[in-house]
């Protein structure tokens, strides 16, 4: 399915982006980016847009609900879940499919950061990786509950991802509701007018 470009483009996308960040080496080519210093800070709009570099064990933006092993499973299971759906939804409208599309490539995305970062930097087993996150943004405060955002959390490609992806899908819930809605009120319209057409008329004599 050609709509899986889209997620293969995101992982290859935040996975680059990633690696300059956190840096990288290839010994045999003689090859190194040296990447940011963890909790280091660079400005690029002022205050407004900043590249901060941080890690955590947990879900996009940082929440985190549990320990690394649980989260590495769970994405496993969540991308092979969303792969499988998005291939029997191929017939589905493209903004649905372009939606799900997204939410799996930002979940390979950080699904890579978390099974073998940790191994591949020495940080640990497989499986128990960090994910990598560096888009430090201050859109605008939130108040939510009782509690007052000052700044968005930090975050990466593939939890912006994500997040488009839910909206997309949000929006393309809406849109397919509406024409559904806008299908059966045509039909009821024509319903109504072929029983008023089968009602017989008094014919004066």
């Amino acid at each position: 399915m050609r709509i899986l470009f889209v997620s293969l483009s995101i992982v290859i996308v935040d996975q680059v982006t990633k690696l300059l960040v956190k840096g990288f080496s290839i010994p045999f080519l003689g090859f190194e980016v040296k990447g940011l210093q963890l909790g280091s800070s660079i400005k690029i709009f002022g205050d407004t847009l900043r590249l901060t570099y941080i890690e955590n064990p947990g879900m996009a933006f940082g929440i985190d609900l549990g320990g690394k092993m649980f989260f590495s499973i769970f994405s496993i299971l969540a991308s092979i879940g969303i792969l499988i759906y998005l291939f029997k939804a191929r017939n589905e409208h493209i903004l649905f499919r372009l939606s799900l599309a997204m939410i799996l490539g930002g979940a390979v995305g950080n699904l890579i950061d978390r099974v073998f970062y940790g191994f591949l930097y020495g940080e640990g087993p497989l499986f128990y990786g960090r994910v990598v996150d560096f888009i430090d943004a201050d859109f605008f405060n939130i108040s939510i509950f009782g509690y007052h955002l000052n700044r968005w959390p930090v975050f990466n490609v593939a939890d912006a991802s994500v997040t488009c992806g839910v909206i997309l899908l949000l929006l393309s819930h809406h849109k397919t509701r509406k024409k559904e809605e806008k299908i059966l009120s045509t039909e009821n319209i024509q319903e109504s007018v072929n029983n008023s057409k089968s009602f017989p008329t008094n014919e004066s004599s």
